[in-house]
């Protein structure tokens, strides 16, 4: 019997997380589901977790590579994928129960081409929900993608994740649509600002049943290991797909970048200043100062500010003259201070910023 959808993990020594995010997919109330694991060449025991399960789950299909990249990975897993409609979790992850019979319901009761979902980040033991600000539980027609999902993806990371969402199958297949090889960090992104350039409809439900967990691989405690700034530059100055272009205006195209390159400098200002950073005081410091002044930064201030006039508060706008005037003390003093504020605002219950930089 053929799948209702296809869910891909790629897996790369992933071993002590594994067992958790397996039993959370065989859980799921939806039982018409194809799970694919496509072990990415792991040298820890994941491969053999992953063919215990296989012997004692048929939805269980699992698919070994030398180790290519997370982003090969699922395209291998897209390559096998049976179900009209495809997810993607990651295998550190867990989702609640009814995840994918909510998502699957709400996509073939609509007839949507993608529906997105809201997710759980849980960091430094803080639950924090990554939400969007979309019309919910309605379909979203072309027109709105276009004029609104669209400029979201150029402006905003928060929608990068392919892991809140189900696509449907046809719309891939159709457009040879991929996860682009060789890319170290955003192939989220990329593979999303692919898809929804070719969509019709979108449903976002406001529902949260996926579970990000913060490893000791991910982007707060890896800072030293993976330059995320200089990604954003990358990402900034790269050209965008042809199918985007035809229906974004260029001079929007560069308003939006420019303001989703200062949001990502704001973002890592406070990740490379964390104390848990695994970074010595001094590569804090020259992270910072290599970022306040580089020329793109620099041209991209004066839009941004533009662009965000009347959106941001006190501390936005003070962090911002800080950075403007390259000012290290005053950024060291600010940013001690949102994190000595937001600390007591924990013990007191109350909600805490998200620097959020998923792929």
């Amino acid at each position: 019997m053929k799948p209702k959808l296809s869910v891909v993990i790629p897996v790369f020594n992933a071993a002590p997380y594994l067992r958790r995010c397996i039993d959370s997919l065989l859980a799921q109330s939806l039982r018409e589901c194809q799970f694919i694991f496509v072990n990415d060449g792991s040298t820890d025991d994941s491969a053999s977790i992953l063919e215990r399960y296989a012997a004692k789950e048929k939805r269980i299909r699992v698919i070994h590579q030398c180790n290519k990249g997370v982003s090969m990975a699922r395209n291998a897993g897209l390559a096998a994928a049976e179900g009209e409609y495809i997810g993607f979790v990651d295998a550190d992850d867990d989702i609640a129960p009814d995840l994918y019979e909510r998502m699957h319901t709400a996509a073939t009761q609509e007839d949507c081409d993608v529906v997105v979902s809201n997710f759980v980040s849980e960091l430094d033991g803080h639950q924090v929900v990554t939400s969007y600000p979309f019309h919910s539980n309605m379909v979203i027609p072309e027109p709105c993608i276009r004029n609104e999902v669209l400029p979201f993806f150029m402006r905003s990371d928060s929608l990068n994740t392919a892991c809140n969402k189900l696509y449907r199958k046809r719309i891939i297949e159709a457009y040879s649509i991929q996860f682009p090889e060789r890319v170290a960090l955003g192939e989220d992104g990329m593979f999303n600002i692919l898809y929804f350039s070719r969509i019709r409809s979108m449903l976002y439900i406001d529902y949260t049943g996926y579970y990000y967990r913060e490893t000791p691989g991910s982007a707060t405690r890896n800072v030293a290991a993976k330059d995320y700034f200089m990604r954003a530059v990358e990402v900034y100055e790269s050209d965008t797909p042809p199918c985007y272009r035809s229906k974004v205006s260029p001079s929007a195209i560069h308003r939006l970048k420019a303001v989703k390159l200062i949001h990502n400098v704001l973002s890592y200002v406070h990740i490379y200043l964390e104390p848990s950073a695994n970074l010595s005081y001094w590569d804090k410091w020259r992270y910072v100062s290599r970022m306040i002044k580089h020329r793109r930064v620099r041209s991209a201030l004066s839009v941004y500010e533009k662009e965000m006039k009347g959106r941001l508060g006190g501390y936005q706008r003070l962090l911002l003259f800080f950075i403007r005037t390259r000012s290290l003390l005053g950024i060291q003093l600010l940013t001690a201070y949102s994190r000595y504020r937001n600390k007591n605002n924990q013990a007191r219950g109350w909600s805490h910023e998200n620097h959020d930089v998923r792929a």
